[in-house]
């Protein structure tokens, strides 16, 4: 965060909210040029502050209408370097993380419906060598989703 000056978190602010609005209008709404806003996210890039952007896709709209959090139990939580790759194999799986607490892994899928959630867990998830459990949480809703609350300092 010491990298980052003002421009930078007012820059990151608006293109979290909105990825594809043009540089122009980020440079309008900045006060600055093109080219400034253009060096800016160029440079954050460089630094690992924006890792990507793209296209959020509604799950949904391909069928995929079972979103899942799963919480998997390891024999060994280091067996999280052996186990991760063999998640990330599985492409309904979005998201894995190596955590503390009851779980050692948790992730989050989306499932075309109960039935193919069964085939995941089941078939493929607990099969996998060192995995001793897992535990289900199928979201009902999604209130919201959101970017990182990124601060503004005052102007002096």
């Amino acid at each position: 965060m010491d990298k980052l000056d003002k421009l930078d978190l007012k820059i990151l602010k608006i293109i979290s909210t909105n990825a594809r609005i043009p540089f122009k209008e980020v440079a309008d709404l900045c006060g600055v040029s093109r080219a400034a806003i253009h060096q800016h996210v160029q440079r954050m890039i460089e630094l690992g502050v924006i890792t990507g952007s793209g296209f959020s896709v509604n799950p949904k709209a391909l069928g995929f209408n079972t979103c899942t959090y799963i919480g998997v139990r390891l024999e060994r939580g280091s067996l999280y370097k052996e186990v991760a790759p063999l998640l990330r194999q599985i492409p309904e799986i979005v998201e894995c993380h190596y955590t503390t607490g009851p779980y050692s892994i948790f992730v989050k899928l989306y499932a075309e419906d109960n039935n193919d959630l069964m085939r995941i867990l089941n078939g493929i998830i607990q099969e996998i060598p060192g995995v001793t459990g897992t535990e289900t949480l199928i979201s009902l809703d999604e209130s919201f989703m959101r970017s990182l609350y990124i601060p503004i300092p005052d102007e002096d």
